[in-house]
């Protein structure tokens, strides 16, 4: 199946979100309520079950955590969690399942850039996983989406790789080969405040590195999402230093 910019309803996203998803709802319209923004209709959004999500993914992480670094203390798991349930990670699940093409917003909201905003993104990710465990009523399902989610996030925190965000880290790995700082580039904002989007470009000094450019709610976020794709960038240029 052809992944367009965007489907045109829910009815024709619907088979392909649940391909990327692993799972096919009983009641298709958990799914719907969980892609659903206030935006759109206030009484049928995605908050009630976003809080329920976030619940849900703390419990998951923490156990999974706490399993896999029995030498860890309570501070160091602390953290840990911190990092794998906060809105830059969740942003990069939902990227992964291609949220953006699905998420049901308002023509303000998809005006003003919301089918890129890193919040609705974020919070998209949490009400979904909820979802499946209200249709399916398995909590060993959820936990097996999520650990399919994190899987190499959690080796990757543990490795410490993520506790530093993706600015510091990219910084780190140019200093380290002996390279300019990375030069980031506001090309754009789009819409007015509070809701507006941020176009950054990110530009390195490396060879057959091309530049980076992402948008974001705020100039910082898409600062770290730039950084977070120059970092995947570099690694598979197979430079003498990973980051």
């Amino acid at each position: 199946m052809t992944n367009p910019t965007y489907f045109s309803s829910f009815e024709q996203g619907y088979p392909y979100l649940c391909s990327k998803l692993g799972y096919t709802f009983k009641n298709p319209q958990l799914l719907r309520q969980a892609l659903t923004h206030r935006s759109f209709d206030p009484k049928k959004s995605y908050e009630r079950l976003e809080f329920l999500g976030d619940a849900l993914l703390g419990m998951v992480i923490a156990e999974a955590l706490f399993h896999h670094f029995p030498r860890h203390d309570e501070g160091k798991l602390t953290r840990m969690r911190a990092t794998l349930v906060r809105q830059e990670t969740l942003v990069q699940i939902a990227e992964k399942l291609e949220l953006s093409n699905h998420l049901i917003l308002g023509a303000g909201e998809k005006k003003g850039g919301g089918r890129h905003r890193a919040s609705i993104l974020a919070d998209a990710v949490e009400a979904i996983l909820a979802s499946v465990y209200l249709d399916s009523g398995d909590m060993g399902l959820v936990k097996s989406m999520v650990q399919c989610w994190y899987e190499f996030l959690i080796r990757e925190v543990g490795e410490e790789k993520v506790l530093k965000d993706a600015k510091s880290r990219l910084q780190e790995w140019l200093q380290g080969n002996k390279l300019p700082l990375p030069n980031y580039t506001l090309l754009d904002t789009i819409g007015n405040a509070p809701n507006q989007t941020f176009v950054v470009e990110c530009v390195v000094a490396v060879t057959d590195c091309i530049p980076i450019t992402e948008t974001g709610e705020s100039r910082r976020i898409a600062e770290q999402k730039c950084a977070e794709r120059m970092i995947n960038q570099l690694n598979k240029l197979e430079k003498p230093k990973s980051l």
